[in-house]
C-alpha cells in the first residue's frame, strides 16, 4: 500500500490556519473583519470625515437659524466618541486573543517538532557511531562529542536552564 506523502511545511501551516478558521464562529469572523477595517488608514479618514461632517452640519444648522441636533459643546459627539473607542478596544482585544491562540498552537507545534527532530538526529548519530564501530575498515576510537550528541536533550532540563538564565538576568 502506498501511503500519501506527508504534507509539506506550507501545506501543514495552511491546514493549521484552515482548522483555526473553521473552529471560529460567525460572530468572531465578523469581529475580525471589523478589526481589519478599523486597522486600515482609510478608517481614520472616515472617522475624521464623520466628525467634521457632524460639526459642519451642526454649525450650518445654527447659522441657518435651525435648531442644531447637537449644539456646541457637542454633548452627543462627546458621549459617542468614548463609546466608539470602547467598542474599538474590545474588537482589537478580542481579535488579538484569537490570534494569540493561533500563535500558541504554532509555538506548541514548533516545540514538538524541535523535540522530535532532536530525537531523530540523536538516533542518526547513534546509528552512525554503531556502524563505525562495527566496520572493520575503520579504526575504533572513542568520540565523546558523538556520544554526547547521540543522547537527545531532556526538554525539562533545557526548560530549567532557560528559567535559570532568565532569573539571573532580570
Amino acid at each position: 500500500m502506498n501511503e500519501p506523502p506527508p504534507p509539506t511545511p506550507a501545506q501543514a501551516t495552511a491546514q493549521i490556519n484552515s482548522a483555526h478558521f473553521l473552529e471560529t464562529g460567525r460572530l468572531q469572523h465578523a469581529m475580525d473583519r471589523l478589526t481589519a477595517m478599523i486597522g486600515l488608514p482609510a478608517f481614520l479618514a472616515w472617522l475624521t470625515g464623520g466628525i467634521a461632517l457632524w460639526l459642519l452640519a451642526n454649525g450650518l444648522a445654527a447659522h441657518a437659524g435651525l435648531l442644531p441636533p447637537d449644539p456646541p459643546p457637542f454633548d452627543w459627539l462627546q458621549a459617542a466618541i468614548p463609546v466608539i473607542g470602547l467598542y474599538i478596544a474590545v474588537l482589537i482585544l478580542t481579535t488579538q486573543r484569537r490570534q494569540e491562540q493561533l500563535a500558541s498552537h504554532r509555538g506548541q507545534l514548533v516545540l514538538e517538532l524541535a523535540i522530535l527532530n532532536d530525537q531523530k538526529v540523536s538516533k542518526i548519530i547513534d546509528l552512525l557511531e554503531e556502524a563505525r564501530r562495527d566496520n572493520p575498515l575503520i579504526n575504533n576510537r572513542s568520540d565523546s562529542t558523538a556520544r554526547a550528541m547521540s543522547t537527545p536533550a531532556d526538554p525539562h532540563v533545557v526548560l530549567e536552564a532557560i528559567k535559570d538564565v532568565q532569573d539571573s538576568h532580570p
